[in-house]
């Protein structure tokens, strides 16, 4: 009888290690690299009552609803959004909660992650609401749980956001991204060039500026509010700072009229390259846009400031030893040198908010291409190739993703990779060539 208990108790511990196993598999490190890929299904919407659906309206709402949660998660390298109508057995469920969820056809086809979606009959008088549920297929573990109530048409994008958010959030610890927003520079002829933003996954295009002349390098203030950018004129340079809630543009000029590449710091001031005179020297701005301090000043040519989170660590460019290479400063220490030692022209750079990588392109053979820099252990990795140029590459704020500019289409667009590299995502602005992508956060 002991050795009995003894087996049974030994059994009991490995099923419970195996599924412990299983369970840490789920939650991704998208910091780490060698990551594979989830292999997900969105199950098709059901009623209250089941597969007929019988709330007015639900059945259009769930099926826009899931095709708008299913293009969200395509810009995840981490997930493989599988086609339900590869499910033997169907991918229309008897339920969309547990233990109504036939699991064993998921299992059979390879599926590691199910989301349900389920539209309860609404009260008299009140709109739709929907229950959205992710399981772990094999364990049949609820991984999130959500509802959302009182949804209308326009309401679906937001709601497939926040879902996303927070089912990205459940598995690797962060869901910035599907509420993140890309400034960018849209070419709008030979000589115009203007400020327009987008949702990191193509949803709500919008154009912010229409000025005569080019207005380059947007940055986003952290709370959301403003966009900062160079505007050169007809006569002159300007800062330009665009105002999310009035909409309008206010310009502020600077002598020597040469302003390259302004950037907010996480304090809310501002870095910009300004010349007067001779090369462009980096300097800092206070709240109101005037010159608080010099952070950069040599005979060279000095710009692209980057910041990490803390607003301490700066990557630039600077044309000291001849060509341009990218250099790091400690604001806290003084401490300034160089940090790109291959290829004879580095520009561009942006450094992750942890302070620890720093993307920039670099010229291979005539193209340019993203590498990725760890400052910490002096190593390098390329991680886009072309083909055509490969440019300005845009930490996002949760130090994984990258934005960029690339050619490779014959035009330029806005493409999405990570600090791993992998295949890049096209991020859909419309017809023209856009260019210098940069991350904000927009409260809606």
């Amino acid at each position: 009888m002991k050795h009995l208990r003894t087996t049974f108790l030994l059994i009991v511990t490995l099923a419970l290690t195996v599924l412990q196993a299983h369970a840490r598999s789920l939650e991704v490190d998208i910091y780490g690299p060698g990551q594979g890929a989830l292999n997900l299904v969105t199950a098709e919407p059901l009623g209250s009552a089941g597969p007929a659906g019988p709330i007015t309206g639900a059945p259009v709402m769930g099926s826009q609803l899931k095709k708008l949660i299913d293009g969200n998660l395509y810009y995840l390298p981490f997930l493989n959004v599988v086609e339900g109508g590869t499910i033997l057995g169907g991918n229309r469920l008897a339920g969309f909660k547990a233990p109504d969820v036939d699991m064993r056809r998921y299992q059979l086809a390879g599926v590691d992650l199910l989301i349900t979606a389920g539209w309860p009959t609404p009260a008299p008088g009140k709109s739709p609401s929907v229950e959205l549920r992710v399981y772990e297929v094999l364990s049949g573990k609820l991984v999130l749980g959500k509802a959302y109530y009182d949804i209308t048409p326009e309401m679906l994008p937001r709601v497939a956001d926040r879902f996303c958010a927070d089912f990205m959030k459940a598995l690797t610890g962060r869901g910035d991204f599907f509420l993140s927003t890309l400034a960018f520079v849209k070419k709008a002829g030979k000589t115009q060039k203007d400020i327009w933003s987008v949702h990191a996954t193509g949803r709500d295009l919008r154009q912010l500026t229409k000025l005569k002349g080019l207005s380059l390098s947007p940055s986003w203030s952290p709370d959301g509010r403003y966009i900062i950018f160079s505007h050169i004129g007809d006569r002159y340079h300007s800062l330009g700072v665009w105002d999310r809630l009035t909409r309008r543009v206010q310009h502020i000029k600077f002598p020597g009229n040469t302003i390259i590449g302004p950037t907010f710091l996480p304090n809310n001031k501002v870095a910009v390259s300004l010349a007067s005179g001779g090369n462009p020297d980096i300097y800092l701005l206070n709240h109101i846009f005037q010159k608080e301090s010099t952070l950069i000043e040599n005979w060279a040519i000095d710009v692209s400031p980057s910041f990490d989170a803390t607003g301490t660590k700066m990557a630039y460019v600077s044309s000291r030893r001849g060509n341009p290479h990218i250099f790091l400063k400690d604001l806290k220490t003084g401490s300034d040198e160089r940090v790109t030692r291959e290829g004879k022209y580095n520009t561009n750079p942006s450094i992750s908010p942890d302070g620890e990588l720093v993307a920039f392109s670099r010229m291979v053979d005539g193209q340019h291409r993203i590498f990725v820099l760890d400052l910490v252990t002096g190593r390098e990795k390329q991680v886009t190739f072309g083909p055509g140029n490969d440019e300005m590459p845009a930490f996002a704020p949760d130090g994984y993703f990258l934005a960029f500019s690339s050619s490779r289409t014959g035009q330029y667009k806005i493409y999405l990779t990570t600090r791993h590299g992998g295949d890049p995502r096209l991020v859909p602005t419309g017809p023209g060539e856009d260019t210098m992508p940069s991350w904000g956060f927009v409260p809606e």
